[in-house]
């Protein structure tokens, strides 16, 4: 069973196949079509649709809940349990459009109308969780509907749309029903463990640890959901039924946020929008970062935890962490245990996890004040998209400029993220200048033969890995524009196909912390 408020009603959910998405279920079993379906892959932003829950911060001068933006198309039902579903259906109050939507129809942001409702309901989470007399940004609209296409409109009606909005109050008929509403919302908040089934399928909804440790002693095989923003599309991508599903979004102690020691602990199930707060103070590269990690909705539901485990070689977490030495926190029923980051990924999509065994908490420990710490995210688009290369650096020098600690990471270079071992050896114990740096550059040909495929070439990873190398010595050293910068290590005639993104690394230094 699962609960869930939508319309001003509580909906109980028992004999239903897990697999079912929220998309499908609104469409084609309640008959709501207002929300579309576009790419069923969590990157048109059609489908969006909001989720309200409890502010666990609330106090006086807080709301009591806090709005979400996520995609329909990827989210399983027992992602649902004990939260308030909003669709752009339940927007118009006593034969009056909301805000939002007057807005667009005001400014003329809609046009064939396919990708509105979307749009609509991001710009209704913009404006619920905007501070009132919030002046109008345009770049935090920018991130808000960074998950949302739209072929007709150009997008600048739709931003005139925003900008509108940004001059009223938020208060509409969710914020009068507010108090309501978080009443229903913690008579359903889950106490205990849930499930839900059609007979074939089966899916369950733990409150702890210890019962997520039991289930898995059950069901060793189960798949385990948190945001499900990659292991939905097995389903909607591949048409696979999952048989068991152990949802772990309703396990408090996996989304905790804490500092222990100057070490910044992450529960696995926290997701990449929380973390990010956290992560502001700690290690702003790795925040920044995080803005061209997919779409707001996908950060709103895809957890750190999950970005690991998943195992994938161009994944955009793990080389950061991996440079800054994070460790990960492994549980199961026969206790816990502590492994490097680096050593977890074993093989291709292969992790060092045992049978029964969970990523509990990503460590992310004190950097040395010293340390020179840089993101580089290579992709063909600037926003929402997959990396082809993706490197991360830490360097300590002492004082007399020689380093100390060494940390190259890659993603994409290999069949894991991976560290260039050789080429670290090499700088160890060497002057951070320039002629190191050139020279360590043709070792890392030594550290990695990467694949060719239908993001990059072998030759351009290579070249790419190299090039960031030498990029990450010049913003440490030199000025931080970047048009002096791509100008040293840019190959044009191998670059042409990404000269837009090549220039754009994720340092807060040349680009400010905007997350």
């Amino acid at each position: 069973m699962i609960r869930f408020l939508l319309d001003g009603q509580v909906h109980t959910l028992n004999d239903v196949d897990p697999n079912t998405t929220v998309l499908d279920y609104l469409r084609l079993t309640l008959g709501k079509t207002g929300t579309k379906e576009g790419c069923a892959s969590g990157d048109c932003g059609a489908c969006t649709v909001v989720l309200a829950e409890l502010n666990p911060n609330n106090h006086e001068s807080t709301p009591p809940l806090i709005y979400t933006t996520i995609n329909s198309c990827l989210t399983l039902l027992p992602a649902l349990d004990g939260k308030q579903l909003i669709t752009v259906e339940n927007l118009k109050h006593n034969e009056q459009l909301h805000p939002v939507q007057q807005a667009m129809v005001d400014e003329h942001g809609s046009q064939c109308g396919f990708c509105t409702p979307g749009i609509v309901m991001s710009l209704f989470a913009h404006y619920k969780n905007a501070a009132a007399d919030t002046p109008y940004n345009r770049h935090a609209t920018e991130l808000a509907l960074g998950g949302n296409l739209c072929r007709c409109t150009g997008y600048q009606p739709i931003f005139n749309a925003a900008k509108a909005l940004s001059t009223l109050s938020n208060t509409d008929q969710f914020s009068r029903n507010s108090a309501r509403t978080a009443e229903d919302l913690l008579s359903i908040k889950p106490t205990e463990q849930h499930s839900l089934s059609d007979g074939t399928h089966r899916a369950f909804s733990p409150t702890s640890t210890q019962q997520l440790c039991e289930l898995l002693n059950l069901y060793p095989e189960a798949n385990l959901l948190a945001g499900g923003t990659d292991l939905s599309l097995s389903i909607t991508q591949f048409h696979e039924a999952l048989s068991t599903i152990i949802y772990v979004g309703s396990i408090a102690e996996l989304q905790h946020i804490r500092w222990a020691n100057g070490t910044l602990v992450i529960g696995a199930a926290a997701t990449l929008s929380n973390s990010a707060n956290a992560l502001k103070q700690h290690l702003p590269d790795f925040a920044e970062l995080l803005n061209r990690f997919a779409s707001l909705q996908i950060r709103n539901q895809g957890t750190l935890g999950g970005n690991i485990a998943n195992a994938s070689p161009i994944g955009d977490s793990p080389p950061a962490l991996i440079a800054a030495d994070a460790s990960l926190t492994l549980r199961s029923a026969s206790g816990s245990r502590t492994i490097n980051l680096e050593d977890f990924f074993v093989d291709y999509k292969v992790t060092a996890l045992a049978s029964g065994e969970y990523i509990e908490s990503i460590h992310i420990p004190p950097q040395p004040p010293q340390a020179i710490y840089k993101i580089y995210k290579i992709s063909k688009r600037l926003d929402d998209d997959i990396s082809a290369v993706l490197g991360a650096f830490r360097i300590v020098c002492n004082s007399q400029n020689v380093i100390v600690d060494c940390r190259l990471a890659f993603g994409g270079m290999a069949a894991t993220p991976k560290r260039a071992q050789i080429t670290e050896a090499f700088l160890l114990g060497k002057e951070w200048n320039e002629a190191n740096v050139l020279a360590a550059k043709d070792l890392l040909l030594d550290d990695f033969t990467p694949l060719s495929d239908f993001r990059a070439s072998a030759q351009y990873r290579l070249l790419i890995a190299q090039n960031l190398l030498e990029k990450c010595w010049i913003e440490s050293t030199h000025s931080t524009d970047k048009t002096v910068a791509s100008t040293r290590i840019t190959d044009a005639s191998l670059l042409a196909p990404y000269d837009l993104a090549i220039d754009v690394g994720t340092t807060a230094s040349a680009q400010g912390d905007a997350s």
